[in-house]
């Protein structure tokens, strides 16, 4: 097939060619896929895209007068497309549904202890050659509560590290896992999760019914002082709501890897530049916040994995169709 990658980076076409071995006619695009470049994929057979593409009703139709009859997502989540507008226009939707879960619950554990430990604010002291400990004091994570909001591969791979730690883990979904049962996790309603845990981490897909899951009632549901951690898709969490809650000192800790408005920052060297958006500038004057830029995918293993899948998908759908696994469809939406 021929295909156009949308959003490319170094790592992307590397794991991208190794995975291919030269079988599709793979072309590289560090532009993202928006409705002022769907044209660029005029000829292709399929467009390949990231978690941060667009792929709006508009875009579709653009990409199928083009030509193309498969949109390969980069990524398990597929809220960014017009998945009634794929249908209606015969374009087949493939993903990666399960490509490291372990690689996105170890960030979220790793944003937890280093906000914990104040472990990113000990690292510039030192630097300093400041060597004094206030401020620094953390907790044990031993017998903590930590609530899972959504238990499918990545939250059961976070509810498995959080039980060796030895904390009591409670978790929310609307398919209770009996793996994570049979791990002793207690699965409750989301109003209990947040009242009781310490450190709530959320590891579910966006939705119409998770957007601003986490918004000012959610906030005020939980414990004071309490930890929020999301490295799922930002709006799940409503930003401005968050940084209220910051300043009236009653979330504790914010570690995010995910942003509502994260298409114009992350990926990007933006050193020299003056940020425009104010509420994520506002995020980074608070001590108690950790933001990585949507990292948490980012492993060796994880990046072949996506690559071998993506590739795959362009091989089945060429042989006659995308395992059923793979494939999106409107049945999927919530």
């Amino acid at each position: 097939m021929k295909a156009l990658v949308y959003s490319t980076r170094a790592f992307d076409r590397r794991a991208l060619e190794s995975a291919n071995a030269d079988h599709h006619q793979l072309e590289f695009t560090e532009a993202p896929l928006r409705e002022r470049t769907a044209g660029l994929a005029q000829g292709f057979d399929a467009a390949v895209i990231f978690s941060q593409d667009e792929a709006s009703a508009a875009v579709l139709e653009t990409l199928h007068a083009c030509g193309v009859r498969l949109v390969a997502l980069r990524a398990a989540g597929f809220n960014q497309i017009d998945l009634i507008a794929a249908e209606r226009l015969g374009i087949a939707i493939a993903r990666v549904p399960a490509y490291s879960p372990e690689a996105v619950a170890e960030h979220a554990v790793g944003l937890m202890l280093c906000l914990n430990r104040k472990i990113h604010r000990a690292y510039n002291r030192i630097r300093e050659r400041n060597f004094a400990l206030d401020g620094l004091m953390g907790f044990d994570m031993k017998g903590k509560t930590v609530g899972v909001v959504g238990a499918g591969r990545i939250g059961l791979a976070a509810c498995r590290i959080l039980r060796g730690f030895g904390c009591r883990v409670l978790a929310c979904d609307v398919r209770p896992s009996e793996e994570a049962m049979s791990l002793g996790v207690t699965f409750v309603d989301m109003d209990r999760l947040l009242h009781e845990s310490d450190i709530v981490t959320l590891h579910c897909p966006l939705t119409p019914s998770t957007r601003h899951l986490i918004d000012a009632r959610a906030l005020a549901s939980m414990k004071d002082g309490a930890m929020l951690i999301n490295t799922s898709r930002g709006a799940v969490v409503d930003t401005r709501a968050v940084i209220d809650a910051l300043k009236a000192r009653r979330l504790g800790a914010l570690g995010i890897d995910v942003y509502e408005e994260e298409g114009d920052l992350f990926f990007k060297d933006l050193s020299e530049e003056i940020l425009d958006d104010e509420v994520f500038a506002r995020l980074l004057t608070f001590p108690n916040v950790l933001i990585t830029g949507h990292q948490g995918f980012f492993t060796r293993e994880a990046l072949t994995n996506i690559a071998e899948t993506t590739i795959g998908n362009l091989t089945d759908f060429e042989a006659g169709g995308v395992k059923p696994e793979n494939v999106v469809t409107t049945a999927m939406m919530a």
